[in-house]
């Protein structure tokens, strides 16, 4: 089976990796990711982790700008006669044009059970809104935003204190493992693609600076989805700066001692030996575990205790503007 892989970041890989595993039945004959950008704190200009695997084998590169305004790259895929197309996590919209090249369409590996939480950011916004199951999902692409006919699911529990990132690395290898079973199966006519029910959908939209600031009079359960499901990215003001909490406990699984003071939103009400800081919430108090202060490296919330840049008495204030409306519903 000759296969075009279109997929950039490093949930793409595991996909990549599993169609080039020999003995392979399939021929990736070309590889279409998002353009080499600045990274990281240095800015530097690096390769998506797809390309870098791609060259090591010989495979064809392509990095379209804006695919379909790229007439010689779309022209190439074309030169390539593949059976099918698979897109993971590429970053742009396929056109019409590229949809109906290969014989067997294209599949898309989702990194949620479509309908649910079509869009950009399935596996973090899953675990804001608090599930407790996730999985993947192939599809048949056509023209709309992840609502393409499903081929298979494959399901996976979410932890209660799994972050986005650790989620995401286990879709990445149950996704791969779906596409080989996918694809297979496709070449021998055994699927039936089953159309999604729009009426179920939900969305994972992109991720804006917004939703990494904490709104402390939300409850603790909700500020504990949203760290983990952001991490390491959510931040809160304290003292005039910019600090970021990396890692909170669940409150179901570590429910603060009594008695614990109330105290207002974003007030440090306790301290937990050896553990970290006990925040006061618009439900509950949340035990925060780990942060990281402006120019500093991450740390334990029980070290920034013991070196006096957290204490018992201090507030975590918002730093964004606010549009003043009351915390969003649980």
């Amino acid at each position: 089976m000759r296969v075009v892989f279109f997929g950039t970041p490093e949930f793409a890989l595991p996909s990549l990796q599993a169609l080039l595993q020999p003995p392979s039945p399939f021929e990736v004959v070309g590889l279409v990711c998002q353009p080499d950008r600045p990274q990281g704190r240095g800015q530097r200009v690096l390769p998506p982790p797809t390309k870098v695997l791609a060259q090591a084998q010989g495979i064809p590169v392509w990095q379209p700008v804006c695919l379909r305004r790229d007439a010689e790259v779309l022209a190439a895929l074309a030169a390539l006669a593949a059976d099918v197309f698979v897109v993971v996590a590429y970053g742009q919209i396929l056109p019409p044009a590229v949809l109906q090249m290969p014989r067997l369409g294209c599949v898309n590996v989702h990194a949620s059970l479509l309908p649910a939480y079509r869009g950009a950011a399935p596996i973090q916004w899953a675990i804001a809104n608090g599930e407790t199951e996730t999985g993947v999902t192939t599809m048949l692409m056509d023209e709309g935003l992840d609502t393409g006919a499903i081929l298979l699911q494959a399901k996976l529990p979410i932890g209660p204190e799994q972050t986005g990132l650790e989620l995401a690395s286990q879709l990445a290898q149950l996704g791969a493992s779906l596409l080989v079973e996918t694809l297979l199966k496709l070449e021998k006519g055994e699927l039936t693609p089953i159309p999604q029910d729009d009426s179920r959908a939900t969305y994972a939209p992109l991720l804006k600076k917004q939703d990494f600031q904490l709104d402390w009079r939300r409850s603790a359960q909700a500020l504990h989805n949203q760290i983990r499901a952001f991490s390491p990215n959510c931040f809160t003001g304290l003292q005039g700066q910019r600090i970021k909490i990396v890692r909170s406990a669940s409150p179901q699984l570590h429910p603060p001692p009594n008695p614990l003071p109330q105290g207002s939103p974003g007030e440090v009400v306790g301290l937990a030996k050896g553990e970290g800081v006990y925040v006061a919430t618009g439900e509950g108090s949340l035990l925060i575990r780990r942060a990281q202060l402006p120019g500093r490296k991450e740390q334990s919330a029980w070290d920034l205790v013991n070196g006096g840049q957290l204490r018992v008495g201090m507030r975590f204030e918002p730093l964004l503007e606010t549009d003043g409306s009351s915390p969003q519903a649980e």
